[in-house]
Order: C-alpha cells, then sequence, then structure tokens
C-alpha cells in the first residue's frame, strides 16, 4: 500500500437489520472490490432515535484505501440512512475511545438509577396524596359544570342562576349566599329572587334511613308529579304485610327478621357499605328486610305455621272424647252420628262433629288451630280460607287507593273528577266486590256448625247476582234478590256517568263559559280563585295592582280544546278500570297461591329430611341427624329464604305497583336533584380523566 501510495481507511457504524444486506451489495458494486464490510448484529434491540420503533441493529466496519472511495463509501451510508462513528486507525486511539465510551455509560447508568429513584420517592409522596387530590379535582370539575350553566350578564358582570329550591330551605339559601360572599371578600353580594313561573316543579321527597327504600320501590315504578299522594308513606305498612301474606311462616320469617337486624345493629361498619354487590342490596334493604321478617313472624302466628309444623301454644280447642256415644244420652246418641268401637275399627278416617256438644269448646285465641295440622281436609280447609282471605285483602287494597285518587283531585282543585270520576269507580267497585265481602263476612257471622250443611255458595250466589235467578232460588238473607238488582242499577248508571261524565262537563265548561283552565300535567290550575294561581302571580304583580285573580276571566292562554281526545281517553281509562277491577281482583289470588306454595315447599322439605333422620334409631340416629340437620339449613335458606322471599318480594312490588299504585299515581314527574358533593363517588376511578 505504501508502495502505492494508497492509504487505508475505515468506517464503523450501525444500519438497520432489513437493509443490511443490501447495504453490503451496494457498496461491494460501487467500489469495485476495492472495499471490505464486516458486521455483526447487537444482542438486544435498540430503539430508533427518529421514529421512536425498537428495532434490531447491525454494526458493521468498512476498510477501504483511496480517498476517492471513501467519498463514495460515507454517500453510500449516508442513503441508506446509516448512524456513522468515528474509528480511530491507532489501536491506542482506539483503546481510549472505548475505555472513555465505558466509562460515560456507567456515568449514564449511574444518572439514571439517580433519576428513578427521586422520581420513585416523588411519586410515593404524591399517592399518599392522590385521594384527596381525586377528591379535589371531582369537586372542581363539578363546581365548575354549575358554573357553565349559569347565565352571563355582560352588563353588569355577573352571573344568573334559575334553579328550584324548596319553600322550606329559602332562608337557608339567603344565609348561605351571604355567608358566601362575606367570605370570599366580594365587592357585590350575592341575592336571590323569587320569579313566578308556570312550569311544573320537580318532586322532593324527604327520606331517612328507614323510608329511603321504600321510596325507592315507588321511584322505581315511576317519580311522582309535584304534590301529588305520594304511596311510599302507605307501602311501609302493607307492602311488608303482603309480603308476609304469601311468605307466612314463623321459624323463616324469624331467621330473616334476625338477618335484617344484624345488618340494622351494624349498619355503620364500613365493610358493609362497600361490599359486593348482591350483599349492598341486601345492605340497603335492610329495614325492608326487617319489616318483611317481623310481618312474616306475625302472619306464621295466624297461619300457625313454623318449619311446616304447627305450635299448640294455647292447647287445641276440639274435643275428641266428645265424640263417643258413651258420653251422651240414648236420645242424643240417636241424633247424632257418634263413634264406638264399631267405628273406630273399621273407619281409617273418622270426622269430628263441631255440631255435637262438647266437641268444638271455642276458637283458638290465635290463629289456626293447631289439630288442623293432624287433619286430612287440612289443605282443603286452609285453601278456602286464605283464598277468601285473598280476596278481601286485594279489594280494600284497591278500594283505598281509589279514596287516595280523591285527595289528588281536591288538592289539584279538581273537584268534577270526585263526583264523575272517583265516586262511579267507587261505587263501581263496592256494590259489585265489595258486596262479594259482605256476603263472605255475612256467611261466616251467620251461619253456624249447625246450620253449616243447609249454607248456600257464595260462588253460586255472587254468580246468580249476575243472571237474575227465579225468587224461589235460597238465599244468604231475606229480600237478598231486591238488594241484589239494587246494586246491579247502581252499577249500570256508574258505568255511563264514568264513560261520558267528565268530557261532557269538560264540553260544557268550554263552551258554555269565557275561560277554561289552565291544564298541565301534574300541577292543574281550574278555578280562578286557586290557591296555586295567586301564588303564582308574585308580589311584584299585586304591589303594582295587577290584580288579575278579581278579573272576571284571566287573561291565559286556553289550550286547544279536543273533545274527541278527551273523550277517547277517558273511554279507555274507563275500559281499563272496568275489566282491571275483575283482573286485579283475581291477581290478589296471588296471596292464596304462594302461600300455598310456600307451605307445601316446607312440608316436602320437612319430610324428605327431618321425617327421615328423626325416625332412625337411637344407635345410628344421632349420627345421621347431625348432616341431615345442616344439609335441611342449607335447603331451608336457599330454596325456602331467598327462592321464595324473593319470588314474594317481585309479586308484592306487582300487586303495588299494578293494582294499587295505578288507581290514583301518575307518577310522570321529575326527581328533585340538588347539587350536592356528597353524591360525587369517593373512589378512585380509571375514567375520570
Amino acid at each position: 500500500m505504501q508502495r502505492l501510495g494508497a492509504k487505508l481507511g475505515f468506517v464503523s457504524g450501525l444500519i438497520n437489520q432489513g437493509k443490511a444486506e443490501a447495504f453490503g451489495k451496494t457498496l461491494w458494486r460501487a467500489c469495485k472490490g476495492h472495499s471490505i464490510v464486516t458486521h455483526a448484529e447487537l444482542e438486544g434491540p435498540l430503539e430508533d432515535p427518529e421514529t421512536g420503533e425498537v428495532v434490531k441493529w447491525y454494526v458493521f466496519l468498512i476498510s477501504f484505501w483511496g480517498e476517492q472511495i471513501g467519498h463514495k463509501v460515507k454517500k453510500i451510508c449516508d442513503c441508506y440512512h446509516c448512524h456513522v462513528y468515528p474509528y480511530p486507525n491507532t489501536a491506542e486511539e482506539r483503546r481510549e475511545i472505548q475505555e472513555g465510551l465505558n466509562t460515560r455509560i456507567q456515568d449514564l447508568y449511574t444518572v439514571l438509577h439517580k433519576t428513578e429513584d427521586y422520581l420513585r420517592q416523588v411519586l410515593c409522596k404524591a399517592a399518599e396524596s392522590v385521594y384527596s387530590r381525586v377528591i379535589q379535582v371531582k369537586k372542581m370539575k363539578a363546581i365548575y359544570h354549575m358554573l357553565n350553566m349559569c347565565s352571563f350578564d355582560v352588563t353588569n358582570k355577573c352571573l344568573i342562576a334559575e334553579v328550584w329550591c324548596p319553600e322550606a330551605d329559602l332562608h337557608e339559601l339567603r344565609l348561605a349566599l351571604e355567608e358566601g360572599s362575606r367570605e370570599s371578600g366580594a365587592t357585590i353580594p350575592s341575592f336571590m329572587n323569587t320569579i313566578p313561573t308556570k312550569e311544573t316543579p320537580p318532586t322532593l321527597v324527604r327520606t331517612n334511613k328507614f323510608t329511603e327504600g321504600f321510596q325507592n320501590i315507588v321511584d322505581a315504578y315511576g317519580v311522582g308529579s309535584y304534590r301529588e299522594v305520594n304511596p311510599a308513606l302507605f307501602t311501609i305498612i302493607t307492602f311488608p304485610f303482603l309480603f308476609a301474606v304469601m311468605f307466612g311462616d314463623l321459624g323463616h320469617g324469624f331467621v330473616m327478621f334476625l338477618f335484617a337486624l344484624l345488618l340494622v345493629l351494624n349498619e355503620d361498619h364500613p365493610r358493609l357499605s362497600q361490599s359486593q354487590e348482591i350483599m349492598w342490596m341486601f345492605f340497603n334493604g335492610r329495614y325492608i328486610l326487617l319489616l318483611m321478617g317481623l310481618f312474616s313472624v306475625y302472619t306464621g302466628l295466624i297461619y300457625n305455621d313454623c318449619f311446616s309444623k304447627s305450635v299448640n301454644l294455647f292447647g287445641s280447642g276440639w274435643n275428641v272424647s266428645a265424640m263417643y256415644s258413651s258420653s251422651h244420652s240414648p236420645a242424643e246418641q240417636r241424633k247424632m252420628t257418634l263413634w264406638n268401637d264399631s267405628v273406630i275399627r273399621h273407619h281409617r278416617v273418622l270426622q269430628l262433629d263441631p255440631s255435637v256438644p262438647g266437641v268444638f269448646r271455642g276458637p283458638y285465641p290465635l290463629g289456626i288451630d293447631p289439630i288442623w295440622n293432624l287433619a286430612t281436609n287440612r289443605l282443603t280447609f286452609l285453601n278456602s280460607f286464605k283464598m277468601k282471605m285473598s280476596v278481601i285483602l286485594g279489594i280494600i287494597h284497591m278500594t283505598f287507593g281509589v279514596i287516595l285518587g280523591i285527595f289528588n283531585h281536591l288538592h289539584f282543585r279538581k273537584k268534577f273528577n270526585i263526583y264523575l270520576v272517583s265516586i262511579p269507580e267507587l261505587l263501581f267497585m263496592l256494590c259489585i266486590f265489595g258486596y262479594l265481602i259482605f256476603m263472605i263476612v255475612y256467611k261466616w257471622l251467620v251461619y253456624s256448625a249447625e246450620t253449616s250443611r243447609v249454607a248456600p255458595s257464595i260462588l253460586i250466589e255472587f254468580i246468580n247476582m249476575f243472571l237474575f235467578p227465579a225468587s224461589d232460588t235460597g238465599g244468604l238473607y231475606p229480600g237478598q234478590e231486591h238488594v241484589q238488582r239494587l246494586l246491579l242499577v247502581i252499577t249500570a248508571l256508574s258505568v255511563p256517568v264514568l264513560f261520558l261524565g267528565k268530557p261532557l262537563f269538560l264540553w260544557w265548561l268550554h263552551h258554555g263559559r269565557s275561560c277554561f283552565g289552565v291544564s298541565r300535567s301534574g300541577y292543574t290550575l281550574v278555578r280562578k280563585e286557586s290557591e296555586e294561581e295567586v301564588s303564582l302571580l308574585g308580589s311584584h304583580d299585586i304591589e303594582e295592582g295587577n290584580n288579575q285573580v278579581e278579573d272576571g276571566c284571566r287573561e291565559v292562554t286556553c289550550e286547544e280544546f279536543n273533545f274527541g281526545e278527551i273523550l277517547m281517553t277517558q273511554v279507555i281509562h274507563s275500559i281499563e278500570y272496568c275489566l282491571g277491577c275483575v283482573s286485579n281482583t283475581a291477581s290478589y289470588l296471588r296471596l292464596w297461591a304462594l302461600s300455598l306454595a310456600h307451605a307445601q315447599l316446607s312440608d316436602v322439605l320437612w319430610a324428605m329430611l327431618m321425617r327421615v333422620g328423626l325416625r332412625v334409631d337411637a344407635a345410628y340416629g344421632v349420627l345421621l341427624l347431625l348432616p341431615v340437620t345442616a344439609l335441611f339449613a342449607v335447603l331451608t335458606v336457599f330454596i325456602l329464604l331467598i327462592m321464595e322471599g324473593l319470588s314474594a318480594f317481585l309479586h308484592a312490588i306487582r300487586l303495588h305497583w299494578v293494582e294499587f299504585q295505578n288507581k290514583f299515581y301518575v307518577g310522570a314527574g321529575t326527581k328533585f336533584v340538588p347539587f350536592s358533593l356528597r353524591l360525587l363517588s369517593s373512589k378512585f376511578s380509571d375514567d375520570m380523566a
């Protein structure tokens, strides 16, 4: 090389793995073999400083001779975007550079480790206050969100907010505005003015931890209209009672009561309020469960049913020995069917006759006599009792709903609805189904054990009421036919009043008077002297002398009167009510059906498990009774308490929503949800960007 006068040069650098092969071929062809390329793959991938991608790299070393070839090599490296690094010619220089690079790498590793440690300490400090910072950010976002809903007055440079506020809280609102202005040091204090409006206000129902669960049941059907009768107050009693009628068992109700009482006593425990979804639902409804269990204990005492067994607390009122012929005189033996040794020996089933003196000594003090648990016709007797009880409870419940509608009409100044809607509905309900209750109670009171064989069937008498039978048919009481015809006439007259009364009255009111009130959903003004209209006028109009109440007719925008639409709406409502009286009364029979299903399931569970374990002899009975009792307890909890309890709970909700609340409750309002920082979630969420 020295003889030829050529100078040996080196170029080193990095190239992408995908370009290495093409790069070598290009150098060979361009340099015509006057260069030597040596490359090797790096141990690990590196990040591309331009694109940020992690790719594999090749390190290369090019040996060439001649300055012209050196220029070509450098241009080719630039074309392939190679990262070129200086390569010393002597070994001593290369060793010095390598040592310098190693020292620099060690310094960089030290700096990186120090930086990571510092950042970790900063993050640990920040993590200690992240909970409070999240709450602060959420509060700030909520406040600014509410401020963005205000309107900005450019002239006065202030914010104007139109809000709903309960009338009882106006004084507290004024005090809060004054205190906020004073603490913020504002030059212009904040103030409040009440403005008249014709919009329907939202509905605010103040609840506590006891009434909140029952109010949620009502709100799930629909939020009540403004100042509409709130059924949640009555649901506190009727809901657990109807549930208990279907779930009547002393033992099961007591277990449910103990579980709910445990939740109530530990309601301040933080783990319960932050538990899983199912347990959280039980915790929120702890007071509902408490009343349901308590009422179930009461109905269990009435049914005298405790884990499918009767409880003999006061002694049975039936006497078996009085049925023997030896305890009666010969004259009584000829009149009555009594027992003797032959009858007892040849009959598998014996019947107690309450008409025999001394057999029935009086009713059981509380609930059903425990002797019925031994009777073969126990199911027939209980079915008759529970079916009639369900009909009576259902008709009373629905009638109470119609009566509550009267209070709505009185409050909204719609007295014509009382005479043209509510009273015909009550007459239709009471003249048919109220009369059915009368017949049930009358038969219970009038007919005794001696006259029970000649007592007429209530079902047949009720059907004959609509068929107009011949006068020679027997009845419950004298003059029954005339009373039933009078009731049917009243029912027949109430139907056209229910269908046409309200539309014709509104048509006359619209065409016969110069002004027809303003009607809005949930907040209706009908009479011009209504107190609600006076309150809507506002103090400003009264001070200026614009007393519009004294005028013959207020200058209000009357809605367009459509007689056909009103007539069609009333006809649909009347048909739904008349047919619903029949279907809803039959729907209350679910009280009897679910009570029967619960009692039979409990009886089957006892017969298949506990009776088998108790019948085993003493040698193996104790060993077998423990697992049998454990299995009985598990099945009782999961089948009878949870599954049957959920079924009765859902049916009780249906009875309130469909059969009770549709008689008076519209539920078309808007819930009043005030701004409150307590409503913000205190848990850290990943999507709170």
